[in-house]
């Protein structure tokens, strides 16, 4: 008998790990709420129709495609098959794989969302601000960082143009990553800027290809990077314009006033050196802890993105992107709503989770489990258990009687593995007397106790 196993790039969460997790969606999710967001839901299936050509073509290819049941090839007839396979260059294929599976795993949360917007326009209050903590699914290679099922944790507000949107999710960013204790970089770019550099060297109908090469910068350097602009068409004079701009270095203020000039012939990229400029002089009254940075190769692959883009870098941890989003002007336009606006963000909850792992700033008390274990020493003395157990409950305290009147050294084992602080003892005496034994296990001091002074030795 095989093995049991679970597909590559997904991953089971112990109890320990899912308190962890737990801190890092409360605290989101909190923050998120400070700012006025509400929480919705989508389904994890999609029409293959909503989400195909919203992600660009590398995107298209990591979507999960859903057969459309699992009888569904009986359906299919032998001579639709042979058909299929005489095709060329993999079209039957294709066309066969287009019939089969008409649904898909959501790539992301921001396109749902964008369909959620257009499916309930009547019932939304514009501007509409949502916040969305949901897994999403990516046909990906798995590595270190990189998982094909994952939760994001996105907020979004539509129906809004000011910058201001864009200034207080910055702020949010700041504030979730202040409480976790994790020192970050907030890099922020803009997709005119980038528009505007394709136009500037030539090369204006090249703008997919030059913003999917130039986000690699990171992954694969500057060589590499030059290589695949090659291939993509650009010519040697146009790369070379290139170089200077990606090489750019200076305070944000220097690196503004530079490419301001190096625009001044175009409208689109002068509109997106402002839309920075107000960003980052805007946020400097807002004290932010962590470093905001104007980066120049920042492209953010996807192609929704029209105006300004930002990514989180952890700078303790060697990882990938933590944090990310941007400005889309008309997602919504490919599902027959044009001109809405919207920009967001969204924090990648198992990077994050990593982070807090590598770093241990998990607070003691957010992953802390059960916190008083009574023993059982048999019915009668259960029973006295349970009505001192419900006691501590309503004060709050995680509680639980141990369900069998097995050998004390199974029971204290059993407090041991799952850390337990506070074991209660409920023998004759203590029954007699209206009271209990509890022993501190990080220090083996034990003391008979009220049931409310239990409550504050636990609680204090």
């Amino acid at each position: 008998m095989a093995k049991p196993s679970i597909p590559k790039g997904t991953r089971d969460f112990s109890p320990v790990e899912m308190a962890k997790r737990n801190y890092i969606f409360n605290t989101i999710r909190d923050v998120y709420a400070l700012y006025g967001f509400q929480q919705i839901e989508t389904p994890s299936l999609e029409n293959l129709s909503t989400l195909m050509g919203k992600y660009g073509e590398e995107g298209d290819k990591l979507l999960f495609k859903v057969l459309n049941s699992g009888d569904y090839f009986s359906k299919i007839s032998d001579e639709e098959l042979l058909s299929s396979r005489s095709e060329g260059e993999g079209t039957g294929l294709l066309r066969l794989a287009a019939k089969l599976c008409e649904k898909g795993l959501r790539y992301d949360l921001t396109v749902p969302f964008a369909r959620y917007v257009v499916m309930h326009r009547e019932e939304l209050q514009l501007p509409f601000k949502r916040y969305q903590i949901q897994p999403v699914w990516r046909a990906d290679r798995p590595q270190k960082g990189r998982y094909r099922e994952f939760y994001q944790c996105d907020a979004d507000v539509v129906g809004s143009d000011s910058l201001i949107n864009e200034v207080e999710l910055m702020q949010i960013v700041d504030t979730v990553f202040s409480k976790f204790g994790v020192r970050v970089q907030i890099k922020i770019n803009n997709r005119k800027i980038l528009t505007g550099i394709a136009e500037v060297i030539g090369a204006a109908d090249k703008i997919v290809d030059i913003t999917v090469a130039i986000d690699k910068l990171d992954k694969i350097g500057i060589d590499n990077v030059n290589d695949e602009l090659r291939k993509d068409g650009l010519t040697e004079e146009q790369i070379d314009k290139l170089q200077p701009i990606i090489n750019l270095t200076g305070s944000n203020e220097e690196k503004l006033d530079i490419i301001a000039q190096t625009l001044s012939a175009s409208e689109t990229g002068l509109k997106g050196v402002e839309e920075c400029r107000f960003i980052i002089e805007t946020l400097k009254s807002c004290s932010l802890k962590n470093e905001l940075q104007l980066d120049l190769t920042l492209a953010r692959g996807l192609n929704y993105y029209t105006g300004a883009i930002f990514e989180v870098k952890a700078l303790d941890v060697q990882i990938g992107s933590i944090t990310g989003g941007g400005r889309y002007d008309n997602l919504t336009g490919i599902f027959g709503m044009p001109g809405l606006s919207g920009v967001g963000i969204s924090f990648g909850a198992d990077r994050i989770y990593d982070v807090l792992n590598t770093l241990d700033l998990y607070p003691k008390d957010s992953i802390q489990g059960t916190q008083a274990l009574a023993i059982n020493f048999g019915e009668k003395e259960a029973a006295y258990a349970l009505h001192i157990i419900n006691k501590i409950r309503e004060a709050g305290i995680r509680a639980e009687l141990y369900p069998d009147a097995a050998k004390m050294k199974k029971q204290m084992n059993y407090a041991n593995s799952k850390q337990i602080p506070f074991v209660i003892f409920t023998g004759e005496s203590e029954m007699a007397e209206g009271k209990v034994t509890v022993k501190d296990m990080a220090t083996g001091e034990q003391k008979t106790v009220t049931v409310e002074e239990l409550i504050s030795l636990i609680i204090d």
